[in-house]
């Protein structure tokens, strides 16, 4: 069905005389991009002895140094995650949607879709929800829920069941003085879902990191000599939130939804709000399934420290905390971030967890964008801590040692999030920035107080700021401006606040009053502010990138200085070195911090991202040996005033296949088709395989690119 419906559309495209069936013409336009729908993908029999491994899914950690052996037959496996993915049409299309989302000058700029919305036009189709669940049906699988977006699907079962489904053993492994449990091989599924399904999260129970520094007893008085500490009413100084709240906003209408597993003690709220002046303002609490209740001090010091700063900063806003218990095969905080989405339950959330993109293997990097992405169509802004051991991201923080290289976090590298890093003050002159004593809402700060790169790696263990470079995604093309790496790859963090325990954060947990830092503190805290700039827009405001990078490029060229450029410092740990900061952005503290008061008042100022997308006339494209050639059609579309000529290239092609494609660049403003007329040789062999055309704005690395399947037949 491929290859005939190929066919036409090369006709078509040759001849130019019913636009209308081509793909890329439908969807060239941010405005036609909801045109598109689900189509049924799986048309084979579902067949278990056809299969194809999904690599990258094996834990790094399930070696067979740590194995122990098989788990038991019987062993649960609770509300696994079957994640699923669009064709090729519907991503282009979902590319363009949000980039015109995100464009003032587009009509679709800020229509927002609701999760039922997603699911009728990015989803997988009915009919091919209803051979997954059969499929997983006839291997004895529970089906517990298929959410609103058709992008997954949660289901339940017992390891035998879960082996026979996936082809992979479950064994235990013994790491670092823990049990655990994961997959001994890549999983592998019948190869007529292949279209349909990109993996399943997850069959291990290795979790995502509370991204915040161990807790500390501060002194009776919170600001004595040279010892202070940050109270909500410091954060206002020091950041410039202060002023908004004179003007009245302060979040009152708005809500920031909060990523959890570990359940909470209000009554720490309630102590938390009344103890630094903030008006009482109870979070909603909502338990996605089963009630994990309190789990350890660091999981419910997590929980603590994000319900009450994001609520610190936001102080009207409603803080609604989701909470999910993590099984023996799903981590809590990827459930409660689903809920999160599915739900549409917030226009701003923060999540403050990390693991590396190597540790969530191909199958969770998958889930964790494709949620991202189908909030920043929703209009979500998301926060994301990114990570507290230096450039070291698959590092425990509390390690002494970095061993497994350079990394980021795997949670917050996705382009569809603000990934948040750390700084910390440079307060050695005391007396400059803080008051002798406080006043009566517990602060005592003066003024902004000059920032570093949050680095106090040492003996203690790798306590820095998480950032580096993608291992996964492109450069989007709204990370651009002074000091932008041309790389070519998503770079994080994109924005820092203070996250240091020198001037730690304050908060309360079963009735005591501690201190703590990380990361973990600024993205929740970032969050708030955000609340701030949607309720001063009225409106959601969906992906901040777009946004945030254009108000840095603004202030360069003389516009409000809304950030606090970073100068000094690095993200270098003992084993790995990291990334120093510099002027404008760096890989240490991203754009800086910002000064609320202007960052609110001047959102208005940012210009929607200047980017192109590519599209293709197929996703599957065949060649015959011996020298006849099929043709497909690439097409640039822009959005945002971009103005720069566009380069094609084609990467991947087996032996004996090569590619011309006319014209091989297209002239500023880059917008236009080229046709690409693929050749194989009778030596070369036969097999599909998969090729990557891309895209390239001349003068940079930015590019798009999109996937095809070619069968040399």
């Amino acid at each position: 069905m491929r290859l005939s419906s190929l066919k036409l559309v090369m006709l078509v495209a040759l001849c130019l005389l019913r636009p209308g069936l081509l793909v890329f013409a439908q969807i060239a336009e941010g405005q036609k991009a909801l045109s598109v729908q689900p189509h049924d993908r799986i048309t084979d029999y579902i067949d278990d002895e056809r299969r194809i491994v999904l690599h990258g899914n094996r834990h790094p950690l399930a070696t067979a140094a740590h194995d122990i052996g098989v788990v038991s037959d019987d062993y649960r496996m609770e509300r696994l995650i079957l994640t699923l993915k669009p064709d090729a049409t519907q991503q282009a299309a979902l590319e363009l949607l949000i980039a015109a989302q995100n464009d003032p000058a587009s009509p679709r700029y800020h229509q927002w879709l609701t999760p039922k919305q997603y699911g009728q036009r990015f989803g997988v189709s009915e009919n091919d929800l209803e051979q997954i669940g059969d499929w997983l049906g006839t291997h004895g699988l529970d089906l517990v829920e298929i959410g609103p977006s058709r992008s997954s699907v949660v289901f339940s079962g017992v390891a035998a069941q879960v082996e026979e489904a996936f082809h992979t053993q479950i064994h235990g492994y013994q790491v670092a003085g823990e049990l655990h449990h994961a997959n001994a091989q890549d999983p592998e599924i019948p190869e007529a879902l292949s279209d349909v399904v990109a993996g399943v999260v997850s069959l291990h129970d290795f979790r995502s990191e509370p991204m915040h520094t161990e807790l500390q007893q501060p002194v009776t008085e919170f600001s004595a000599g040279s010892t202070h500490y940050m109270a909500p009413a410091d954060f206002a100084t020091v950041y410039d939130v202060a002023p908004l709240y004179l003007q009245g906003l302060d979040g009152s209408g708005q809500s920031i939804a909060i990523v959890g597993r570990s359940n909470i003690n209000i009554s720490d709220v309630r102590q938390f709000r009344s103890t630094f002046g903030l008006p009482a303002n109870d979070p909603q609490i909502i338990v996605n399934g089963k009630n994990p209740g309190i789990l350890s001090s660091g999981e419910e010091s997590e929980a603590d420290l994000d319900v009450e700063w994001s609520g610190a900063v936001a102080k009207k806003a409603t803080i609604k905390f989701v909470v999910s218990a993590s099984t023996n095969t799903s981590d809590g905080t990827f459930l409660s971030a689903q809920y999160i989405v599915n739900h549409n339950l917030a226009p701003v959330m923060s999540m403050s967890f990390g693991l590396c993109e190597a540790a969530l293997g191909a199958s969770g990097n998958s889930f964790i964008n494709s949620l991202w992405q189908q909030a920043a169509a929703q209009g979500i802004s998301v926060f994301v801590s990114s990570g507290d051991s230096g450039a070291a991201g698959c590092d425990s923080a509390s390690a002494t040692r970095a061993t497994h290289g350079r990394a980021v976090n795997g949670l917050c590298s996705s382009p569809y999030s603000v990934c948040v890093g750390g700084t910390q003050f440079s307060d050695s002159s005391y007396s400059l920035y803080w008051a002798p004593s406080n006043a009566g809402t517990m602060g005592s700060a003066l003024s902004y107080i000059p920032e570093a790169a949050w680095n106090a790696s040492g003996a203690s263990g790798l306590w820095a700021g998480g950032g580096g470079v993608s291992t996964l995604y492109a450069k989007p093309t709204w990370q651009n401006g002074l000091g932008v790496p041309a790389d070519g790859k998503r770079d994080v963090p994109d924005v820092s606040l203070s996250a240091a325990v020198h001037d730690g954060y304050l908060i309360f947990m079963n009735g005591d009053n501690l201190v703590c830092g990380g990361t973990s503190a600024a993205s929740p805290s970032f969050a708030g502010l955000m609340a701030l700039v949607v309720e001063s827009r009225g409106a959601r405001q969906g992906n901040p990138n777009t946004a945030l990078y254009s108000l840095a490029n603004n202030q360069r060229s003389g516009g409000a200085a809304v950030f606090h450029d970073i100068k000094s410092g690095n993200n270098s740990v003992p084993g790995v070195t990291g990334f120093s900061a510099v002027a404008g952005y760096d890989q240490a503290t991203g754009l800086g911090s910002v000064d609320a008061n202007v960052l609110v008042n001047h959102w208005k100022d940012a210009a929607g991202a200047a980017t192109f997308h590519l599209s293709l006339s197929s996703t599957a494209v065949a060649v015959a040996r011996g020298g006849v050639a099929e043709k497909a059609t690439a097409r640039v579309s822009l959005s945002g005033g971009f103005n720069a000529p566009v380069t094609l290239a084609v990467k991947g092609l087996p032996a004996g296949v090569s590619v011309t494609a006319v014209p091989a660049s297209l002239a500023a403003p880059g917008a236009g088709t080229s046709v690409l007329t693929l050749t194989a040789t009778p030596k070369a062999p036969p097999g599909r395989y998969t090729a990557t055309v891309s895209a390239t704005a001349g003068g940079s690395t930015v590019s798009q690119s999109a996937v095809v399947s070619l069968t040399v037949n």
